[in-house]
């Protein structure tokens, strides 16, 4: 293994330990470190979603064995989203138009990362079916599209609008994120797109390590904000990298 793989590695893992800690499978940060080191799109999509299914998968146990998850909650989101996020996973994009919109969700993730929402003590608002079907199918299709869980537009999504607290979000971010991963990825075997090289196995087994030690701290109240703002760096050198080559 090279110098550049390894450092690879070490950013997956340090990527999938955060982002779990939060609720999320990862999939923006996955994809901007591979940008970084210059893996091709085509590999990235197939890759990051095969990376995400572990990562939100033992994300939401975490949350789910402390209490947070609530069904109904999830239910209004994902049944516009699973279907749609199969239809995004068949859809090619060219590379320009990939990096471009993958460039626009890693902003709402740096986003995401270094704006810490506050633990309110009010009651939460009822999710309208219609916003619940409407703002889970967007984020399904896009989630298919370009390879993402989803989690990084639904959470602060979620948040603003007073829909959830902070754990149950990244409860029921952990399992949106997973379903979708899963349904893109069915929709990208179907279409005969999914590749994964040897060495990318690798990069997988370091992020399932990541995801389960991240997924046990977030859900004990674990905090690092200073290797928050390091992620949230390098994910600003990922995006310009994407817009400008």
């Amino acid at each position: 293994m090279d110098s550049n793989f390894l450092l690879m590695l070490l950013l997956l893992s340090i990527v999938a330990f955060l982002y779990s800690s939060v609720g999320h499978g990862g999939a923006s940060g996955y994809l901007a470190v591979m940008a970084i080191v210059g893996v091709s799109p085509t590999l990235m999509k197939s890759s990051a979603l095969i990376m995400n299914l572990a990562v939100s998968l033992f994300s939401f146990f975490g949350f789910y064995r402390a209490g947070f998850f609530k069904l109904k909650l999830f239910l209004p989101f994902a049944v516009a989203s699973i279907p749609l996020a199969y239809l995004g996973g068949t859809m090619t994009l060219s590379d320009s138009i990939y990096k471009k919109i993958l460039a626009l969700c890693i902003l709402i993730s740096i986003a995401r990362l270094l704006y810490q929402f506050k633990q309110e003590e009010t009651e939460n608002r009822e999710v309208p079916l219609w916003a619940g079907l409407t703002s889970g199918g967007v984020i399904g299709l896009l989630s298919g599209m370009i390879g993402i869980g989803g989690g990084i537009v639904l959470s602060p999504l979620m948040l603003l609008m007073k829909w959830a607290k902070l754990k149950e979000t990244a409860a029921v971010s952990a399992l949106f994120i997973f379903v979708n991963s899963l349904s893109g990825l069915y929709g990208q075997l179907m279409k005969g797109s999914i590749q994964l090289p040897a060495n990318l196995q690798w990069a997988i087994a370091v992020t399932i390590v990541g995801g389960l030690l991240g997924s046990y701290f977030g859900s004990q109240k674990f905090n690092l904000p200073t290797l928050r703002y390091l992620l949230a760096l390098g994910l600003v050198i990922a995006c310009a990298k994407l817009i400008f080559t």
